[in-house]
């Protein structure tokens, strides 16, 4: 049914929604935007389906944007770009209002929409060895789409700590920005992550996901205003000199201009 995902529900109606491009470290291409969407509206509306985990396969759990997906964009016009934009907007927009409880598996690095990724999970647990960053900033760009999931999540005192400088952080500092709940060994993250999702199986599904509505609901507005602004937002920082140049850089291989030595 997908190509960029994998998907596997046990006896108790627990998926396992696994990214899988582990040879591009499960960096999220357009198809795969597309197939996380269509999964949450699939999971969401499934009554035997009972929690979902978002897990990724191999080393990373997500590298943030497809190369290719970027580079193909330096040639989009505007409202192309936009349209680009409003597909991840909308595949976080869905993740996050899925009616049921979602685990975030955190296995391995997260980089930007990596870190979006885990923001929009109820709940996220890392493997103590993980790191994670917003790295847009190094290529002229911002982490716009994402942006009200992660502020939602960490606050803005503690979001501009990390937002803004492309700073690697480790999954303890996770930890303190809110964007992990806890981080365990590798060996021990299975057994983590099933300590999460057990609780909900002896929850009414409905209160569940009413509730889950409620929280959204008296928690940070994520409209479509807002989620407009963001994209508006990235497809003007695409348009200017540094994002040309950042990107640019990027593929060229090259630190861009404003690298101080």
């Amino acid at each position: 049914m997908f190509e960029t995902l994998k998907l596997e529900t046990d006896a108790r109606g627990v998926v396992t929604l696994t990214l899988n491009r582990p040879e591009k470290h499960n960096a999220m291409s357009a198809q795969m935007l597309a197939e996380l969407t269509e999964a949450a509206a699939c999971l969401g509306t499934d009554a035997k389906v009972r929690a979902v985990v978002l897990a990724g396969a191999g080393k990373s759990f997500c590298a943030g944007g497809d190369l290719a997906w970027m580079q193909a964009q330096r040639e989009m016009d505007a409202e192309t770009r936009s349209a680009e934009a409003r597909k991840l907007a909308t595949m976080l927009g869905a993740l996050n209002a899925l009616p049921k409880p979602l685990i975030g598996a955190v296995q391995g690095n997260a980089f930007g929409g990596g870190v979006g990724l885990a923001c929009v999970c109820d709940v996220a647990i890392a493997v103590d060895v993980a790191k994670f960053g917003f790295t847009e900033t190094r290529l002229g760009i911002i982490p716009a789409t994402i942006g009200p999931y992660v502020l939602a999540r960490m606050g803005e005192g503690r979001a501009r700590r990390v937002f803004m400088s492309a700073r690697l952080f480790d999954a303890a500092e996770a930890v303190q920005l809110g964007v992990i709940a806890r981080v365990v060994p590798d060996e021990a993250l299975a057994e983590a992550v099933e300590a999460e999702v057990a609780p909900y199986l002896a929850c009414a599904p409905g209160a569940v996901a009413a509730a889950k509505q409620l929280a959204r609901d008296l928690g940070p507005r994520i409209d479509d205003v807002v989620v407009d602004r963001t994209i508006a937002a990235l497809a003007a920082r695409w348009e200017t000199e540094e994002a040309a140049e950042g990107i640019g850089a990027f593929f060229e291989k090259r630190k861009p201009g404003w690298v101080v030595p």
